[in-house]
Order: C-alpha cells, then structure tokens, then sequence
C-alpha cells in the first residue's frame, strides 16, 4: 500500500510544515507533469533532418524564400482568460468560464515566418482552418511582401509540420498548392518535419513563442486588440510581425478525387517522399 507524504508524516507524528521543511532539505519541491516523451521516433526521423537541413541550405544560398508555416494554437476571442501576468493597477475582468458560445468567434492564426529576412507574418481567420486556408495564408504573404522581397525568384522553399491542414498527407493541401503555382508560375518545394518533431520549425520558437510572450496576461477581447499585439511583437533579434485577418468561409471535409489528384505536377524526391516533393507549374 502506498501511502501520502501527509499520512507519513502523521503517522510519524510531524506537523505537515516539518514535513514540508525536510523534504525542501532533501531537494524536493512541488513539481507539476513535464510533456517530453513522444513515443519512439521514425526511423527517418534522422535522415529527414539532414535532408531538410540541405535543402534549406541551398535555396538560402540562392537566395530564394524559406518559409517556416504552422498554425497556432486557435484563441476564442472576447474577454476571455489569456494565460500570464502584466503591470496593471487592477487585474482584467474577463469571464469565469471559456464557453466558445459566449466568443465574439474563434481565431485560427495561421504563421509564416521568413528565415532570411527573421521576419513574421501572421493571417487570422475567423472560419474553419483547413489547407486552402492555409495556402490562401502563403499566397496572402506573397503578394504582400514576398514577390516585393524576393523578385525575380521562381521557386520557394516550404518547411511544414507532417500534421495539420499543412501536412504531409491532405490531398486538398497539394491541391491549393498546384493551384497556386499554377497561377503565380513558382515552383514550390515543401519538406515536412517527421511526427513529433515540431518543436524544431522554427516558427514555433522564433515567432510564436515571442507572441505569446508579449500578449501574456492580455485577454483578446477583439480581432483588432488580437492584430495589435501581434503586429507590436519585437525581439532584441531583430524579429517584427506583420499580421492580417479574412472573415472568408472555409467549408470543412473538402475531397479531391484521385482522377484529380492524379493530373497534379508533383514530384517526389527519392530522399524521403512523403515527406519531401515539388510542385511545379502546369503548362496551359
């Protein structure tokens, strides 16, 4: 039988504040679950480093665009707990519960950040995150800013987590991508991180972790306070943030068919295949 450190102390005949003091003499201290197994890593997981590495390292020294996607964790908007503390004289007020029906809507902060230039670009949307949100996010960045950044250049670098509306599998995600080369006439090369390793795009750490960090203690109470604390993100590195917002519907469950899936221009590379692959523009 297992007993706790309060019944041993009681059995013991200490006060729970002894107890308290022997075990901080001990090095022990109240401790919360730390996430750090994911399970036994893919036999690739290796190889598919190396290989993203290099293909990082080539498109850099071309000086073409590396971007760094993933989604961020979704925030229901209105006044809301958001988790941290500020220098205030009073603390906010926000609700006691997070019922997603009392949310003027639920954000989906889609983020690319450009590993070249170390800056972010954030595109919120109000509707359901899915792949042609996603790839509508990409476009969004290069007509914004990319072309304008990068003239001239023909061909760009995607580096995507193996889940999610970006991941190595949806249909619909290669689709929106062809379409968009198609349109723009880029030939685009996506390399995915093997499952459980997403802690290592860079776009969690080098934008999504200083968002967080400076929207900490803010509950988002509207799309714009959301848009203004993203765009006033900075880091003693350089980093700055732009962001933008669509209300588009995106409608869930999008198939494509394999007759459809078929005419797409994408190329696997033997390194990897699923993980790695180019899509190329579609002659007319």
């Amino acid at each position: 039988m297992r007993l706790s450190l309060r019944e041993v102390g009681r059995r013991l005949g200490h006060a729970p504040g002894t107890v308290a003091r022997l075990l901080d003499q001990l090095g022990f201290s109240l401790r919360v679950n730390v996430k750090r197994f994911t399970g036994p890593p893919h036999p690739d997981r290796d190889q598919q480093f190396r290989y993203l590495r290099r293909q990082r390292k080539a498109f850099l020294r071309a000086g073409d665009p590396v971007l760094s996607v993933d989604t961020k964790k979704k925030e229901l908007i209105g006044r809301f707990k958001n988790p941290g503390r500020t220098w205030r004289r009073a603390p906010h007020q926000v609700n006691v519960h997070d019922f997603i029906q009392d949310a003027a809507c639920r954000a989906v902060p889609y983020g690319i950040y450009d590993l070249t230039h170390r800056r972010g670009h954030v595109h919120v949307g109000t509707s359901t995150e899915t792949p042609q949100f996603a790839v509508d996010a990409l476009r969004h960045w290069w007509h914004r800013t990319g072309r304008r950044w990068y003239a001239g250049a023909r061909r760009l670098l995607i580096e995507a987590d193996a889940g999610g509306s970006n991941g190595c599998r949806p249909r619909l995600w290669k689709r929106a991508l062809q379409q968009w080369a198609d349109t723009e006439g880029l030939t685009l090369t996506v390399a995915h991180y093997p499952a459980g390793a997403s802690k290592w795009n860079p776009v969690e750490h080098r934008l999504f972790g200083p968002i967080s960090i400076n929207w900490a203690g803010e509950p988002l109470s509207s799309l714009d306070q959301m848009l203004g604390l993203i765009r006033g993100t900075r880091t003693q590195t350089g980093l700055k943030v732009t962001a933008s917002c669509t209300h588009k519907r995106y409608p869930p469950h999008v198939r494509v068919s394999r007759q459809e899936f078929a005419q797409l221009n994408i190329r696997h590379h033997p390194t990897c295949p699923n993980w790695n692959y180019t899509i190329g523009p579609r002659a007319p």
